[in-house]
Protein backbone atom coordinates (compact mmCIF):
# COMPACT_ATOMS: atom_id res chain seq x y z
CA UNK A 1 0.00 0.00 0.00
CA UNK A 2 1.72 3.22 -0.83
CA UNK A 3 1.58 6.53 1.42
CA UNK A 4 -0.49 9.50 0.29
CA UNK A 5 0.72 12.78 0.42
CA UNK A 6 -1.24 13.92 3.61
CA UNK A 7 0.30 10.89 5.51
CA UNK A 8 3.95 11.86 5.00
CA UNK A 9 6.03 11.77 8.17
CA UNK A 10 9.25 12.86 6.70
CA UNK A 11 13.04 12.14 7.74
CA UNK A 12 16.32 13.45 6.00
CA UNK A 13 19.61 11.56 6.15
CA UNK A 14 22.65 13.00 6.42
CA UNK A 15 22.93 16.91 7.36
CA UNK A 16 25.47 18.51 5.28
CA UNK A 17 25.80 21.00 2.77
CA UNK A 18 22.58 19.18 1.15
CA UNK A 19 20.28 17.61 3.95
CA UNK A 20 20.50 21.06 6.30
CA UNK A 21 19.18 23.28 3.90
CA UNK A 22 16.51 20.79 2.80
CA UNK A 23 15.19 19.86 6.13
CA UNK A 24 15.67 23.49 7.18
CA UNK A 25 13.03 24.30 4.74
CA UNK A 26 10.53 21.14 5.39
CA UNK A 27 11.01 21.93 9.44
CA UNK A 28 9.60 25.77 8.70
CA UNK A 29 6.24 23.83 6.75
CA UNK A 30 6.49 20.08 8.99
CA UNK A 31 7.51 17.74 11.35
CA UNK A 32 10.80 16.78 10.25
CA UNK A 33 13.72 14.58 11.59
CA UNK A 34 17.02 15.05 10.80
CA UNK A 35 19.31 12.74 11.08
CA UNK A 36 23.24 12.16 10.80
CA UNK A 37 25.99 10.32 12.16
CA UNK A 38 28.47 13.13 13.00
CA UNK A 39 27.60 13.43 16.91
CA UNK A 40 29.67 17.02 16.44
CA UNK A 41 27.72 17.84 13.80
CA UNK A 42 24.13 17.59 15.76
CA UNK A 43 25.18 19.19 18.88
CA UNK A 44 26.05 22.06 17.30
CA UNK A 45 22.73 22.13 15.41
CA UNK A 46 20.63 21.67 18.34
CA UNK A 47 23.02 24.61 19.85
CA UNK A 48 21.77 26.33 16.39
CA UNK A 49 24.92 26.90 14.65
CA UNK A 50 25.69 25.49 11.14
CA UNK A 51 29.40 25.56 10.37
CA UNK A 52 29.20 25.08 7.07
CA UNK A 53 27.27 28.48 7.02
CA UNK A 54 24.87 27.23 4.50
CA UNK A 55 22.06 28.06 6.89
CA UNK A 56 21.98 31.32 9.35
CA UNK A 57 21.20 30.78 12.93
CA UNK A 58 18.46 33.08 12.30
CA UNK A 59 17.44 30.54 9.54
CA UNK A 60 18.20 27.63 11.91
CA UNK A 61 15.69 28.79 14.68
CA UNK A 62 12.97 29.59 11.91
CA UNK A 63 12.78 26.01 11.26
CA UNK A 64 10.75 25.01 14.42
CA UNK A 65 9.16 21.72 13.48
CA UNK A 66 12.93 20.06 12.92
CA UNK A 67 14.17 17.54 15.32
CA UNK A 68 17.82 16.30 15.08
CA UNK A 69 19.19 13.20 16.32
CA UNK A 70 22.25 10.54 15.71
CA UNK A 71 20.42 7.44 17.07
CA UNK A 72 19.13 5.39 14.03
CA UNK A 73 16.16 4.17 15.68
CA UNK A 74 14.60 7.54 15.47
CA UNK A 75 14.03 6.89 12.11
CA UNK A 76 10.99 4.38 12.59
CA UNK A 77 9.26 7.39 13.38
CA UNK A 78 9.13 7.93 9.23
CA UNK A 79 7.64 6.45 6.39
CA UNK A 80 9.23 9.00 3.56
CA UNK A 81 12.96 8.91 3.66
CA UNK A 82 15.08 11.51 1.89
CA UNK A 83 19.23 10.25 1.72
CA UNK A 84 21.54 13.48 1.24
CA UNK A 85 24.88 11.97 2.13
CA UNK A 86 27.94 12.22 -0.30
CA UNK A 87 29.15 10.58 -2.96
CA UNK A 88 32.90 10.85 -3.68
CA UNK A 89 35.36 9.05 -5.89
CA UNK A 90 38.27 7.20 -4.50
CA UNK A 91 41.76 7.68 -5.07
CA UNK A 92 41.85 5.65 -8.31
CA UNK A 93 38.74 8.24 -9.53
CA UNK A 94 36.13 5.22 -9.32
CA UNK A 95 32.54 6.18 -7.41
CA UNK A 96 33.23 5.50 -4.09
CA UNK A 97 28.95 4.12 -2.86
CA UNK A 98 30.24 3.62 0.78
CA UNK A 99 28.25 6.46 2.68
CA UNK A 100 24.99 5.52 0.12
CA UNK A 101 25.15 1.86 1.08
CA UNK A 102 25.62 2.71 4.86
CA UNK A 103 22.67 4.87 4.90
CA UNK A 104 20.40 2.41 2.67
CA UNK A 105 21.58 -0.08 5.66
CA UNK A 106 20.40 1.82 8.29
CA UNK A 107 17.42 2.87 6.54
CA UNK A 108 16.55 -0.51 5.23
CA UNK A 109 16.80 -1.63 10.04
CA UNK A 110 13.41 0.55 10.06
CA UNK A 111 11.66 0.25 6.60
CA UNK A 112 8.43 -0.56 6.89
CA UNK A 113 5.64 -1.49 4.42
CA UNK A 114 4.52 1.61 2.23
CA UNK A 115 7.31 3.50 2.90
CA UNK A 116 9.26 5.51 0.27
CA UNK A 117 13.22 6.02 0.16
CA UNK A 118 14.00 9.53 -1.82
CA UNK A 119 17.76 9.28 -3.13
CA UNK A 120 19.07 12.92 -4.23
CA UNK A 121 23.04 12.44 -3.99
CA UNK A 122 24.39 12.30 -7.53
CA UNK A 123 25.28 8.99 -9.11
CA UNK A 124 25.04 7.18 -12.33
CA UNK A 125 22.28 6.14 -14.03
CA UNK A 126 20.75 3.02 -12.20
CA UNK A 127 22.23 3.43 -9.22
CA UNK A 128 19.12 3.99 -7.39
CA UNK A 129 17.59 0.79 -8.47
CA UNK A 130 20.46 -1.44 -9.11
CA UNK A 131 23.00 -0.69 -6.26
CA UNK A 132 20.65 1.09 -3.51
CA UNK A 133 17.16 -1.25 -3.53
CA UNK A 134 18.99 -4.39 -3.01
CA UNK A 135 20.75 -2.94 -0.03
CA UNK A 136 17.05 -1.83 1.31
CA UNK A 137 15.40 -5.13 0.40
CA UNK A 138 18.62 -7.42 1.88
CA UNK A 139 18.44 -5.41 5.39
CA UNK A 140 14.40 -5.21 5.68
CA UNK A 141 13.04 -8.24 3.92
CA UNK A 142 10.86 -6.30 2.26
CA UNK A 143 9.98 -6.00 -1.70
CA UNK A 144 10.78 -3.27 -3.96
CA UNK A 145 7.83 -1.82 -5.41
CA UNK A 146 5.27 -4.15 -3.89
CA UNK A 147 6.20 -3.40 -0.24
CA UNK A 148 8.28 -0.20 -0.34
CA UNK A 149 8.78 2.47 -2.90
CA UNK A 150 11.76 4.88 -4.41
CA UNK A 151 12.19 7.88 -5.83
CA UNK A 152 15.29 10.16 -6.89
CA UNK A 153 15.57 13.79 -7.04
CA UNK A 154 18.96 15.26 -7.57
CA UNK A 155 20.08 17.57 -5.41
CA UNK A 156 21.27 21.11 -6.91
CA UNK A 157 22.58 22.97 -4.16
CA UNK A 158 25.32 25.15 -5.07
CA UNK A 159 27.92 26.07 -1.71
CA UNK A 160 28.08 29.35 -0.25
CA UNK A 161 25.67 30.61 -2.55
CA UNK A 162 23.06 32.69 -1.51
CA UNK A 163 21.03 33.91 -4.30
CA UNK A 164 20.22 30.62 -5.30
CA UNK A 165 18.75 28.31 -2.29
CA UNK A 166 17.26 24.99 -2.75
CA UNK A 167 13.59 26.50 -2.79
CA UNK A 168 14.66 28.48 -5.83
CA UNK A 169 15.90 26.30 -7.86
CA UNK A 170 13.78 24.22 -9.69
CA UNK A 171 13.97 20.38 -9.15
CA UNK A 172 13.84 17.59 -11.03
CA UNK A 173 11.64 14.49 -9.28
CA UNK A 174 10.41 11.05 -9.95
CA UNK A 175 9.59 7.76 -8.58
CA UNK A 176 9.26 4.39 -8.67
CA UNK A 177 5.98 4.05 -9.94
CA UNK A 178 3.61 6.95 -11.38
CA UNK A 179 1.84 6.88 -8.09
CA UNK A 180 4.87 7.25 -5.78
CA UNK A 181 6.46 9.81 -8.55
CA UNK A 182 3.46 12.08 -8.11
CA UNK A 183 3.12 12.16 -4.42
CA UNK A 184 7.13 12.94 -4.09
CA UNK A 185 6.63 15.30 -7.07
CA UNK A 186 3.90 16.99 -4.18
CA UNK A 187 6.44 16.88 -1.72
CA UNK A 188 8.97 19.03 -3.07
CA UNK A 189 6.20 21.21 -4.73
CA UNK A 190 5.65 21.81 -0.79
CA UNK A 191 9.26 23.79 -0.23
CA UNK A 192 10.31 24.82 -3.76
CA UNK A 193 8.47 27.96 -4.91
CA UNK A 194 10.74 27.65 -8.46
CA UNK A 195 8.59 24.52 -9.60
CA UNK A 196 9.22 20.98 -9.80
CA UNK A 197 10.17 19.17 -13.04
CA UNK A 198 8.94 15.29 -12.54
CA UNK A 199 10.75 13.10 -14.81
CA UNK A 200 9.90 9.97 -16.48
CA UNK A 201 11.86 7.92 -14.78
CA UNK A 202 14.60 7.48 -11.75
CA UNK A 203 17.20 6.60 -14.51
CA UNK A 204 16.63 9.86 -16.74
CA UNK A 205 16.22 11.81 -13.32
CA UNK A 206 19.78 10.72 -12.32
CA UNK A 207 21.44 11.52 -15.64
CA UNK A 208 19.96 14.65 -15.98
CA UNK A 209 21.76 15.41 -12.65
CA UNK A 210 24.95 13.80 -13.84
CA UNK A 211 25.57 15.46 -16.90
CA UNK A 212 24.91 18.89 -15.12
CA UNK A 213 28.51 18.96 -14.20
CA UNK A 214 29.93 16.95 -16.61
CA UNK A 215 28.78 19.46 -19.34
CA UNK A 216 30.13 22.67 -17.52
CA UNK A 217 33.48 20.48 -16.71
CA UNK A 218 33.97 19.70 -20.62
CA UNK A 219 33.14 23.10 -21.32
CA UNK A 220 35.87 24.38 -18.71
CA UNK A 221 38.43 21.85 -20.23
CA UNK A 222 38.03 23.67 -23.50
CA UNK A 223 39.38 27.26 -22.15
CA UNK A 224 41.80 25.87 -19.76
CA UNK A 225 43.25 23.75 -22.98
CA UNK A 226 42.74 27.61 -24.36
CA UNK A 227 44.65 29.01 -21.57
CA UNK A 228 47.84 26.72 -22.17
CA UNK A 229 47.75 27.90 -25.96
CA UNK A 230 47.45 31.50 -25.24
CA UNK A 231 49.60 31.15 -22.51
CA UNK A 232 52.67 29.76 -25.10
CA UNK A 233 51.85 32.10 -27.53
CA UNK A 234 52.31 34.97 -24.52
CA UNK A 235 48.60 35.80 -25.38
CA UNK A 236 46.27 36.96 -22.34
CA UNK A 237 43.44 34.65 -22.19
CA UNK A 238 41.53 36.94 -20.36
CA UNK A 239 41.94 39.48 -22.63
CA UNK A 240 41.03 36.57 -25.80
CA UNK A 241 37.65 35.91 -23.43
CA UNK A 242 36.39 39.24 -22.84
CA UNK A 243 36.88 40.05 -26.84
CA UNK A 244 35.28 36.73 -27.77
CA UNK A 245 32.55 37.40 -25.36
CA UNK A 246 31.28 40.42 -27.34
CA UNK A 247 29.29 37.62 -29.65
CA UNK A 248 26.13 37.14 -27.93
CA UNK A 249 26.32 33.47 -28.16
CA UNK A 250 29.64 33.56 -26.41
CA UNK A 251 29.62 30.89 -23.44
CA UNK A 252 31.17 32.83 -20.54
CA UNK A 253 33.56 29.54 -19.04
CA UNK A 254 36.68 30.73 -17.72
CA UNK A 255 39.45 28.68 -17.02
CA UNK A 256 41.23 27.84 -13.44
CA UNK A 257 40.95 24.95 -11.18
CA UNK A 258 37.95 21.92 -11.61
CA UNK A 259 36.88 21.33 -7.98
CA UNK A 260 34.45 20.65 -5.48
CA UNK A 261 32.00 18.20 -4.77
CA UNK A 262 30.58 18.15 -8.48
CA UNK A 263 32.11 19.67 -11.02
CA UNK A 264 35.40 17.90 -10.71
CA UNK A 265 33.54 14.22 -9.76
CA UNK A 266 30.39 13.85 -11.43
CA UNK A 267 31.98 13.16 -14.51
CA UNK A 268 33.46 10.25 -12.77
CA UNK A 269 30.56 8.28 -11.95
CA UNK A 270 29.15 8.54 -15.67
CA UNK A 271 32.61 7.11 -16.75
CA UNK A 272 32.41 4.56 -15.07
CA UNK A 273 28.86 3.41 -15.81
CA UNK A 274 29.93 4.21 -19.62
CA UNK A 275 32.80 1.94 -19.30
CA UNK A 276 30.94 -0.42 -17.40
CA UNK A 277 28.59 -0.90 -20.31
CA UNK A 278 31.69 -1.32 -23.03
CA UNK A 279 31.64 2.46 -23.95
CA UNK A 280 35.00 4.35 -24.11
CA UNK A 281 33.96 7.90 -23.14
CA UNK A 282 36.73 9.85 -24.82
CA UNK A 283 35.67 13.29 -24.84
CA UNK A 284 34.90 13.00 -20.87
CA UNK A 285 38.02 11.53 -20.02
CA UNK A 286 40.36 13.78 -21.77
CA UNK A 287 38.26 16.46 -19.97
CA UNK A 288 39.08 15.23 -16.95
CA UNK A 289 42.17 14.30 -17.28
CA UNK A 290 43.05 18.04 -18.36
CA UNK A 291 41.62 19.49 -15.52
CA UNK A 292 42.91 17.32 -13.34
CA UNK A 293 46.03 18.62 -14.39
CA UNK A 294 45.55 21.96 -14.35
CA UNK A 295 47.33 22.46 -10.30
CA UNK A 296 50.34 21.00 -11.26
CA UNK A 297 50.49 23.47 -14.24
CA UNK A 298 50.26 26.46 -12.28
CA UNK A 299 52.87 25.12 -9.83
CA UNK A 300 54.92 25.00 -12.52
CA UNK A 301 54.15 28.22 -14.48
CA UNK A 302 54.69 29.66 -10.93
CA UNK A 303 58.32 27.89 -10.33
CA UNK A 304 59.83 28.47 -13.65
CA UNK A 305 58.95 32.38 -13.76
CA UNK A 306 60.52 32.49 -10.20
CA UNK A 307 63.40 30.48 -12.05
CA UNK A 308 63.82 33.60 -14.29
CA UNK A 309 63.94 36.31 -12.10
CA UNK A 310 66.96 34.25 -10.39
CA UNK A 311 64.68 33.46 -7.20
CA UNK A 312 66.06 30.37 -5.73
CA UNK A 313 63.34 27.76 -6.00
CA UNK A 314 64.37 25.01 -3.31
CA UNK A 315 63.19 26.52 0.26
CA UNK A 316 61.59 29.02 -1.68
CA UNK A 317 58.59 30.33 0.86
CA UNK A 318 55.42 30.64 -1.31
CA UNK A 319 52.08 32.31 -0.06
CA UNK A 320 48.61 30.61 -1.21
CA UNK A 321 45.82 32.70 -0.44
CA UNK A 322 42.72 30.54 -0.33
CA UNK A 323 42.37 26.76 0.04
CA UNK A 324 38.59 25.95 -0.11
CA UNK A 325 37.10 24.97 -4.13
CA UNK A 326 35.65 27.82 -4.29
CA UNK A 327 35.04 31.79 -3.05
CA UNK A 328 33.50 32.87 0.40
CA UNK A 329 32.78 29.17 0.90
CA UNK A 330 34.17 27.03 3.81
CA UNK A 331 33.61 24.00 1.65
CA UNK A 332 37.19 21.51 1.64
CA UNK A 333 35.77 18.96 -0.76
CA UNK A 334 38.23 18.14 -3.22
CA UNK A 335 39.64 21.45 -3.37
CA UNK A 336 42.56 21.27 -6.24
CA UNK A 337 44.30 24.11 -4.50
CA UNK A 338 45.97 21.14 -2.61
CA UNK A 339 47.37 19.50 -5.99
CA UNK A 340 49.59 23.46 -6.50
CA UNK A 341 50.51 23.16 -2.53
CA UNK A 342 51.90 19.57 -3.07
CA UNK A 343 53.43 19.97 -6.75
CA UNK A 344 54.89 22.98 -5.29
CA UNK A 345 56.12 20.65 -2.16
CA UNK A 346 57.63 18.05 -4.42
CA UNK A 347 60.14 21.10 -5.07
CA UNK A 348 61.00 21.66 -1.59
CA UNK A 349 59.23 24.94 -1.45
CA UNK A 350 57.77 26.43 1.97
CA UNK A 351 54.08 26.81 1.27
CA UNK A 352 52.05 28.75 3.23
CA UNK A 353 48.09 28.73 3.15
CA UNK A 354 46.34 31.18 4.55
CA UNK A 355 42.21 30.60 4.31
CA UNK A 356 40.24 32.75 7.10
CA UNK A 357 37.40 30.66 5.65
CA UNK A 358 38.58 27.45 6.04
CA UNK A 359 38.30 25.17 9.22
CA UNK A 360 41.93 24.26 10.57
CA UNK A 361 40.65 21.20 12.17
CA UNK A 362 39.60 20.14 8.53
CA UNK A 363 42.30 21.11 6.70
CA UNK A 364 44.75 19.18 8.93
CA UNK A 365 42.53 15.85 9.21
CA UNK A 366 41.70 15.93 5.11
CA UNK A 367 44.84 17.13 3.86
CA UNK A 368 47.27 17.27 6.45
CA UNK A 369 47.85 21.01 6.24
CA UNK A 370 48.42 23.13 9.07
CA UNK A 371 47.06 26.80 8.44
CA UNK A 372 48.38 30.08 9.59
CA UNK A 373 47.19 32.83 11.38
CA UNK A 374 47.96 35.72 9.28
CA UNK A 375 50.72 35.99 6.46
CA UNK A 376 53.60 37.35 7.75
CA UNK A 377 54.85 40.78 5.85
CA UNK A 378 57.63 41.36 2.82
CA UNK A 379 58.26 37.23 3.98
CA UNK A 380 57.61 35.37 0.52
CA UNK A 381 59.13 34.91 -2.92
CA UNK A 382 55.92 34.11 -4.53
CA UNK A 383 52.81 34.62 -3.71
CA UNK A 384 49.52 33.04 -5.55
CA UNK A 385 46.03 34.32 -5.32
CA UNK A 386 44.24 30.97 -5.21
CA UNK A 387 40.52 31.53 -4.14
CA UNK A 388 38.59 35.16 -4.71
CA UNK A 389 37.20 35.41 -1.29
CA UNK A 390 36.52 39.03 -0.94
CA UNK A 391 38.80 39.48 1.91
CA UNK A 392 41.49 39.13 -0.77
CA UNK A 393 39.71 40.92 -3.82
CA UNK A 394 39.39 43.83 -1.38
CA UNK A 395 43.35 43.95 -0.27
CA UNK A 396 43.95 44.69 -3.82
CA UNK A 397 47.59 44.24 -5.64
CA UNK A 398 49.25 46.77 -3.56
CA UNK A 399 48.42 45.19 -0.38
CA UNK A 400 48.97 41.83 -1.63
CA UNK A 401 52.74 42.87 -2.47
CA UNK A 402 53.54 44.15 0.30
CA UNK A 403 53.31 40.33 1.65
CA UNK A 404 56.67 39.25 -0.54
CA UNK A 405 59.77 40.44 -0.74
CA UNK A 406 61.23 42.95 -2.61
CA UNK A 407 61.67 40.64 -5.35
CA UNK A 408 58.87 37.94 -5.26
CA UNK A 409 56.12 36.92 -8.30
CA UNK A 410 52.49 36.97 -7.62
CA UNK A 411 50.47 35.03 -9.80
CA UNK A 412 46.38 35.69 -9.83
CA UNK A 413 44.66 32.70 -10.84
CA UNK A 414 41.59 33.89 -10.20
CA UNK A 415 41.83 37.32 -13.02
CA UNK A 416 40.96 39.30 -9.60
CA UNK A 417 43.27 42.06 -10.16
CA UNK A 418 44.22 44.47 -13.25
CA UNK A 419 45.99 42.88 -15.90
CA UNK A 420 49.26 45.08 -15.34
CA UNK A 421 49.32 44.13 -11.64
CA UNK A 422 50.21 40.30 -11.52
CA UNK A 423 52.94 38.75 -12.88
CA UNK A 424 50.84 35.51 -14.08
CA UNK A 425 47.48 34.76 -14.77
CA UNK A 426 46.16 31.42 -16.35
Amino acid sequence: MEISYSSIRLAIVGLGYVGLPLAVEFGKKRPVIGFDINAARIRALQAGHDHTLEVDDAELARAGRLRYTTQPEDLAQANVFIVTVPTPIDDYKQPDLTPLVKASETIGAVLKRGDIVVYESTVYPGATEEDCVPVLERVSGLRFNRDFFVGYSPERINPGDKNRGVSTIKKVTSGSTPEVADVVDALYREIVVAGTHKAPSIRVAEASKVIENTQRGLNIALINELALVFNKMGIDTQAVLEAAGTKWNFLPFRPGLVGGHCIGVDPYYLIHKAQAIGLHPEIMLAGCRLNDAMGAYVASQLVKTMTKRRIHVQGARVLMLGLTFKENCPDLRNTKVADIIDELRQYDVDVDIYDPWADPEEAKHEYGYSLIGQPEAGAYDGIVLAVAHDKFTAMGAADIRKLGKPEHVLYDLKHVLPLEAADIRL
